[in-house]
């Protein structure tokens, strides 16, 4: 779908949109986190809980166990044997013994469970059958409780099992169900909805000119999901108008295997430019939206858009072009959903730039960086529709309008997938030389003092 600015709509199409000013890429980021408020906490239920934040103290609901259990398949004694046997569940009497399996409840009157293989069976002085020690069993085996997992052993009932504030793990959940808990409550997290547009994308084989693969479909779900946004259905749409303000106006679309949930943000693809196909701006000025932000001041991703509608879902317009798609994801997207999830503004770092970024007034530029040698240096393959160059990218620095030196540190941000940008050097610290303690080998010629640039080791 084109991005590029067309003709103006006549009067006889949707509402016109006022123009806004394009905010700066720190204004945008700040925008969003500050448009929107934590989703109120609520339960969910187990199977969803997992990564969620729990609200509120897991609390145990009774004993743990909640009754005695015998730790051992084998027998359940009163006192010491010979033991007569009964049937199980029976209430014992002394030198009485009822069979019993690993987890079964302890009989009235049972005192200790005697093990399968330390018992033999055999028969008294009148023929009738009964139950003595033997095979491997120990002198004075089995003593009182033993092989009797005690009932509140591993909590009593009031204790505190899990700490509220903790991301739940799957040891938790488990701990959980132990306790008899079907949901817990956990602090909300945006359900996002992704609106993907444009009818000359093709989701499957090689396409054909005037086509061209859906690159969001397989990337934004999980995206999203590590932004801290929980990755709803996807609903694909053409290029008129009225698909898009239906889209935009079914808030629980019937969409085959999706939860049916309202979404908290809507994501479109696509759309967010002026052309003649381009229609978000349009649809939320229809449906009685606001856009908080329209158009960023920074490259790739420019035309993004931000709008609210009345009933509270926020919508996030990303430009169609895959790379443009992904900065403006980082800029908007990112605070948007830590805000609704009870998050924090996600961080910048610094790196030392690895080469000369020459000035674009007016502009931030986002350039994916792989790091050589501590400094970044641009990637390669970074046009708007481009995603070989962020495929292999440590992270995004953000080169401000005046440019950057090379060596100077740059404001960056990791990827959602990556690792974590390394704090740059302590300035005048110099790393240990690695022949230095080995005589007898010829010392390397001093390094070019000042920093270097690597970027053209890049392929």
């Amino acid at each position: 779908m084109t991005e590029e600015p067309g003709e103006e709509r006549s009067s006889a199409g949707p509402p016109e949109v006022p123009h806004h000013l394009a905010h700066t890429w720190e204004e945008a980021r700040r925008a969003a986190f500050e448009a929107a408020t934590p989703i109120p906490a609520g339960p969910v239920p187990l199977h969803l809980a997992l990564g969620r934040t729990l609200d509120q103290d897991i609390v145990a609901l009774q004993d743990m166990p909640h009754y005695a259990s015998s730790a051992m398949d084998g027998w359940a004694v009163n006192g010491t044997g010979p033991w007569i046997l009964v049937e199980p569940g029976t209430r014992l009497a002394p030198h009485q013994a009822s069979p019993i399996v690993t987890g079964g409840l302890i009989p009235a009157g049972g005192k200790a469970v005697l093990r399968s293989e330390s018992a033999l069976l055999g028969t008294d002085e009148d023929g009738l059958p009964v139950l003595m020690t033997g095979g491997s069993a120990r002198p004075g085996e089995p003593r009182t409780g033993q092989h009797i997992r005690k009932a509140g052993e591993e909590a009593l009932e009031g204790d505190i099992l899990v700490k509220a504030g903790v991301p739940l793990n799957p040891a938790h959940l488990a701990l959980a169900a132990l306790a008899g808990y079907d949901e817990l409550p956990v602090q909300g997290k945006p359900m996002v909805r992704l609106l993907l547009t444009g009818s000359e994308v093709i989701g499957e084989g090689v396409p054909l000119p005037g086509q061209v693969r859906d690159t969001f479909g397989p990337q934004l779900p999980a995206v999203v999901n590590m932004l801290g946004g929980i990755a709803g259905e996807q609903q694909r749409i053409g290029d008129s108008y009225a698909e898009w303000l239906a889209a935009l106006e079914d808030v629980v679309p019937e969409v085959p295997g999706a939860p049916d949930l309202p979404a908290d943000v809507v994501i479109t693809t696509g759309g967010t430019g002026k052309s003649g196909t381009d229609h978000l701006r349009q649809a939320v000025a229809e449906l009685g939206g606001r856009l908080v932000i329209d158009g960023i001041a920074m490259r790739p991703g420019h035309p993004a858009v931000l709008a609210e509608l009345p009933d509270g879902r926020f919508v996030l317009g990303l430009p169609g072009n895959p790379l443009a798609a992904m900065m403006a994801l980082s800029t908007v997207g990112a605070p948007l959903l830590a805000a609704l999830g009870h998050g924090k503004l996600p961080e910048i770092q610094e790196v030392a730039c690895g080469s000369i970024i020459e000035p674009d007034p007016g502009r931030t530029r986002l350039m994916p960086f792989r790091l050589l040698y501590g400094m970044a240096a641009p990637a390669q393959h970074t046009g708007p529709g481009m995603m070989r160059g962020l495929a292999s990218a440590d992270g995004v620095m953000v080169v401000p309008p005046h440019g950057v030196q090379l060596g100077e540190l740059v404001p960056a941000f990791a990827l959602p997938w990556g690792l974590p940008i390394p704090a740059p050097a302590e300035p005048g610290s110099k790393a240990k030389p690695r022949n230095a303690a080995r005589p007898g080998r010829a010392v390397a010629k001093p390094a070019v003092s000042g920093p270097v640039d690597w970027s053209a080791l890049l392929g």
